[in-house]
């Protein structure tokens, strides 16, 4: 998992911080710190963390998961 934050949107409300301590926190008064790449076993909270950013200013890319193959579709529209 990759994690971005659009700093630009952020406007430091902290939920991130409260929901993902071991990832995001502050440094000084407003300035938001993360790890860019977190250990899988932080993944639920980072997950809760993104969820809970008041600006959607989190963004989350599953480096590990695979889009689905289009498989799936010719055998949902199947041949008789």
């Amino acid at each position: 998992m990759r994690i971005v934050v659009d700093l630009t949107r952020c406007q430091s409300y902290g939920q991130c911080v409260f929901a993902a301590p071991s990832v995001f926190r502050f440094h000084g008064e407003e300035a938001l710190e993360y790890d860019y790449t977190p250990d899988d076993r932080f993944r639920e909270q980072v997950r809760w963390a993104a969820a809970a950013c008041p600006v959607h200013a989190i963004m989350l890319d599953y480096l590990d998961e695979q889009p689905e193959s289009d498989s799936h579709q010719e055998s949902v529209g199947g041949k008789a």
